[in-house]
C-alpha cells in the first residue's frame, strides 16, 4: 500500500493506491495550527524555553565543578581548528586518554566546539571531595564518581628513599657501559 499525500486548501489528503484492485480511495485529515499558549517563558543561562505544562518546576540541579574528558571518535577528517582545540585539550593521543577540567565558562566553550569529538562525564563525589591527606587514595570511575577508599593510601614510610638504595642508582653513562660490554661479550657472566 502507498499512500501519497496532496496538499489542497489547508486540508491534508491521502490518496492510496491499492495496486492489484485498482481501486482509487480518498480519505481526509484535518490538521489545524494549535496555539500553545503558556503563561510565562522560562529563561535561563542566556536562552529561553517554554515548558511543557505550565506549572513545571525545575529540580534544583548542583552544577559538577570538574569534568572528565574522553575523546570517542578519530581525528581524521576533521576540521584543522577542531583538531587545535583537541590538542590544547591534550586529547589528540590515544582514545582512552582522560582529561579532568574545571567547569568554567573558558573551557566550556572549547568543549562546546568539540562536543561530537568528546564524552563528557560530570565527576561527583559520594563520599564528599577528597581533603589534603586523601589525594593519594582516591579512584575515578567510568560513570565519573570518586571514591576515596582507605586501603589505597600507601604509608609515608614507604615513600622515603633510604640511601642504600639511592647508591645502587645508576647513571647514563654506567649504564651505557654495562650494556655494550655485555653485548660485546653475551656468554661471559
Amino acid at each position: 500500500m502507498r499512500l501519497l499525500p496532496i496538499y489542497k486548501c489547508n486540508l491534508l489528503k491521502y490518496v492510496d493506491f491499492h495496486v492489484p484492485c485498482r481501486t482509487l480511495s480518498f480519505f481526509a485529515c484535518s490538521f489545524g495550527r494549535q496555539k500553545f499558549e503558556h503563561g510565562n517563558p522560562i529563561e535561563c543561562l542566556g536562552f529561553t524555553y517554554y515548558p511543557r505544562f505550565p506549572n513545571h518546576k525545575d529540580p534544583p540541579v548542583q552544577p559538577s565543578k570538574v569534568f572528565m574528558v574522553k575523546r570517542i571518535k578519530p581525528l581524521k577528517g576533521t576540521l584543522y581548528w577542531e583538531k587545535h582545540i583537541m590538542k590544547e585539550l591534550k586529547l589528540d593521543g590515544k582514545h582512552q586518554d582522560v582529561v579532568i577540567m574545571k567547569n568554567i565558562p573558558e573551557s566550556n566553550a572549547r568543549l562546546w566546539q568539540v562536543k561530537h569529538l568528546v564524552q563528557i562525564t560530570p565527576i561527583v563525589f559520594p563520599n564528599g571531595p577528597p581533603g589534603e591527606e586523601d589525594v593519594g587514595s582516591t579512584f575515578l570511575k567510568e560513570n565519573g564518581e570518586l571514591l576515596v577508599s582507605k586501603r589505597l593510601k600507601v604509608d609515608p614510610e614507604r615513600l622515603e628513599v633510604s640511601e642504600e638504595k639511592e647508591n645502587l642508582k645508576m647513571d647514563k653513562d654506567t649504564i651505557r657501559k654495562q650494556c655494550r660490554l655485555r653485548w660485546l661479550n653475551p656468554w661471559q657472566t
